[in-house]
């Protein structure tokens, strides 16, 4: 009989093993899947970003020169919006200096002047919105964008013909459609490997719990074996055998399950929009790589499991004493910590350093975890007033690893949770800012030649619509002091606009300080005879009128501290700005038309606001917490099943010992109690660590995009808390598995 055959008669004739070997199938194939599914994370970035490349005018190129130009296109590309809803807006023109031009897949033909093709989202919105709001912002819709050619199904998408003569001298000369290859998103590139790193090991030690029910009778019938004249080698190959079954039926599982969360995964938003289950591609060899290792890496640890039969068989088949553990586990975390500083603090931090160093660190507390535990159980046996007490600090002191295995998948959730709660708050910090105009004022920049006939064709507009805001163009200046060109050289970008303008346009609290006559309006003190006044920051400038009044005015948004408002009244002669922007505000109910009259005025440039870019930034923070909650949600389920797995592996394994103590006269609820402090006690100290931890590989992650210091909240506690609770909610399977005990027949063990 080989191996394989003994392993295969093993699981039909022992009920315990045949329910560890299914809960390790189980265990596999959740983390198989998880795997699958963060591994084609990036790729699937990759396969959105590959459809939308012509969407992006920086992978647009030309060899014809700057833009004048021969190159047959002429591009620009930004952003509009409905509502709070975004649409990319791609406005072309053909020069006609090429017959032929290749189109990228899903985009029938291209427009011409005055026509538009739009996605089929798109369309649908411009039917269901007035044409004063939307639809008169693209002319007449002529085609539909094919889906190869959104980033997304719901994306918002229009292409929209001109002349040359039309385009802004900002449009970028192309000689084609970018055929190169698209980058994935870094930052959920990022994000998909914290996951595998935080989810995977969650999930092996789910595995290990289960692998770990029926340890003890498996430890006793390989001694068995071992001392009836088996090898080590073949002792080792029936323990392959049978953990090598369990595991490839869950790695086939996790493969066929992977595409169903695949598919439940594109329903997440992510950027604006969903995904197309075609995303979610993961090539064979590396799905064949991930199905392969999982299950070797259960395997390994399977046969590391079985070190002591395999050296003193009589010693394991008499239960002997475990040695106690080495000091030098107390240098894991601190030599895996120094790593993961030394990665993060390179001026180009390499990404596989980073994962390097986060892997270490989240490894190091399965060799510090039983330490630990040891000592907590140490503690307790010395300070014991209950018979629970010392039954649990026994317990933890004489078999550290085996009690640890309870409190590390929830240990690993705890540090996840307070990972993420040390980023997120963070980012959120970094939320704001934007243009010193308004939140309700919508802008688009022009130059000096066009800035006042795009002013003067959004009027004509507004006044077709009915509108009576005005559109005005505001210039921006350099106020100067110091050599130009020179490290003395201080410059202080002003706008050029009267008071009353700067009251109802800018984030300024400069409508008290409003005087007659023209002046200059600044946060702090200036001299006017200390400054020039610059069209452009290298150019050379006039003085300003040292005469020239300045009116202070109080403390507005931190932001906005610099702002220096200069009548045009007092802008010497010969300085034209070379910076418009044509500003116009809005209400509530107009704002949809300003924006139809202004990009209408302004064909390939962006109309802006302050509020949309503080949408953005809430819709990118939105994506962060939506993946954080799924992350966090995922680890605590895997904690709270590995805790209650371990729990009832660990009176699987004491069935002889809780079987002798039910027999004496021990109450179930004193032994209950026992565990309950069992999977307590070490959770305690241990999550306190890994909190800790958690918030110092938080900073240093943080530290990659943002050099300013973290923001700690109360809500860092949160993650400990619920750890504690969830290692205690795994271990409340301890009393129906101690009344199972009860009722079996003692002679069964």
């Amino acid at each position: 009989m080989n191996s394989f055959q003994l392993a295969m008669r093993v699981l039909r004739v022992d009920r315990r093993t045949r329910t560890s070997a299914i809960l390790t199938a189980v265990g596999v194939a959740v983390a198989t899947s998880l795997v699958l599914l963060l591994a084609s994370l990036p790729g699937a970035t990759q396969a959105r970003s590959q459809r939308a490349i012509w969407q992006d005018i920086g992978s647009y190129y030309s060899q014809s020169g700057e833009s004048q130009r021969p190159a047959p296109l002429l591009m620009a590309a930004n952003k509009d919006y409905s509502g709070d809803r975004e649409i990319t807006r791609v406005d072309i023109a053909l020069t006609g200096t090429s017959p032929m031009l290749s189109l990228p897949p899903g985009i029938p033909r291209l427009p011409a002047p005055g026509e538009s093709i739009v996605s089929p989202a798109l369309g649908k919105l411009i039917q269901s919105t007035p044409q004063a709001q939307l639809g008169d912002r693209f002319g007449k819709l002529v085609d539909a964008l094919g889906p190869e050619s959104l980033m997304y199904p719901e994306q918002l998408v229009a292409v929209v013909g001109h002349t040359p003569e039309s385009m802004p001298q900002t449009a970028m000369a192309a000689d084609g459609f970018p055929n190169k290859e698209a980058k994935p998103d870094p930052l959920l590139e990022l994000l998909a490997w914290v996951g595998v790193i935080v989810l995977l090991v969650p999930s092996l030690v789910l595995v290990a719990s289960s692998a770990r029910l029926t340890a003890a009778r498996r430890e006793l019938r390989m001694a068995a074996l071992r001392l009836a004249g088996a090898t080590p080698g073949q002792v080792t190959k029936i323990v392959a055998a049978e953990t090598a079954l369990s595991a490839t039926v869950g790695a086939l599982l996790g493969i066929l399950v992977a595409p169903a969360l695949q598919g439940l995964s594109t329903f997440v938003p992510w950027g604006g929009g969903t995904w197309l289950a075609s995303d979610f591609s993961l090539s064979a060899g590396s799905t064949i790589a991930v199905a392969v290792a999982i299950p070797l890496l259960v395997v390994l640890a399977g046969v590391l499991g079985i070190r002591r039969v395999l050296k003193t068989p009589l010693f394991a088949a008499s239960a002997h004493a475990r040695k106690p553990l080495h000091w030098w586990r107390l240098l894991a975390v601190p030599v895996a910590g120094a790593f993961f500083l030394f990665a993060v603090t390179q001026d180009n931090a390499s990404l596989p350093m980073v994962m390097l160093g986060l892997f270490l660190l989240v490894g190091s507390a399965a060799i510090i975890g039983p330490w630990v535990t040891s000592a907590v159980g140490g503690t307790f046996v010395r300070i014991w007033r209950k018979p629970a007490s010392l039954l649990a600090g026994r317990r933890l002191r004489d078999d550290p690893k085996s009690a640890y295995r309870a409190t590390a998948g929830v240990v690993l959730a705890v540090f996840t949770g307070s990972m993420a709660l040390t980023l997120l708050p963070s980012f959120e910090s970094m939320a704001g800012g934007g243009r010193t105009f308004k939140d309700n004022v919508l802008y688009a920049q022009a130059d000096a030649a066009q800035a006042q006939q795009v002013a003067d064709q959004t009027n004509a507009s507004l006044a077709r619509y009915g509108i009576t805001e005005k559109a005005v163009s505001v210039g921006q200046v350099y106020l100067s002091t110091g050599e130009p060109g020179t490290r003395s050289q201080n410059l202080n970008r002003a706008f050029v606009m009267t008071c009353d303008d700067a009251a109802k346009l800018l984030r300024v609290n400069v409508g008290g300080s409003c005087q007659p006559g023209p002046a200059i309006y600044s946060r702090y003190a200036i001299n006017p005879a200390e400054y020039r006044v610059l069209s452009e920051y290298d150019k050379a400038g006039p003085p300003l009128d040292p005469k020239a009044p300045v009116h202070l005015f109080p403390q507005g948004d931190e932001d906005t501290s610099s702002t220096i408002v200069i009548d045009p009244a007092l802008v010497p002669a010969g300085v034209t700005p070379e910076r418009f922007d044509v500003i116009v505000p809005t209400t509530a109910d107009n704002a949809e038309v300003v924006r139809t009259a202004l990009v209408g005025a302004a064909p390939g440039q962006e109309v802006g606001s302050r509020g949309l870019h503080l949408i953005g930034q809430q819709q990118e923070l939105g994506d962060l917490r939506r993946v954080t909650v799924i992350g966090l949600i995922a680890a605590g389920v895997l904690a709270g099943c590995s805790a209650a797995v371990a729990t009832a592996g660990s009176v699987m394994d004491r069935r002889r010992t809780f079987g002798a103590l039910i027999a004496a006269g021990t109450p179930v609820r004193v032994l209950a109690r026992a565990l309950r402090m069992e999977a307590a006690l070490p959770a305690m100290v241990a999550t306190l660590g890994a909190g800790a931890v958690g918030i110092g590989v938080g900073m240093g992650l943080y530290s990659l995009v943002e050099k300013d210091a973290v923001v700690l909240s109360p809500w860092l506690l949160a993650p400990v808390v619920l750890g504690i609770g969830v290692a205690l909610l795994g271990a409340s399977v301890s009393t129906p598995a101690l009344k199972r005990v009860q009722s079996e027949p003692l002679a069964d063990e």
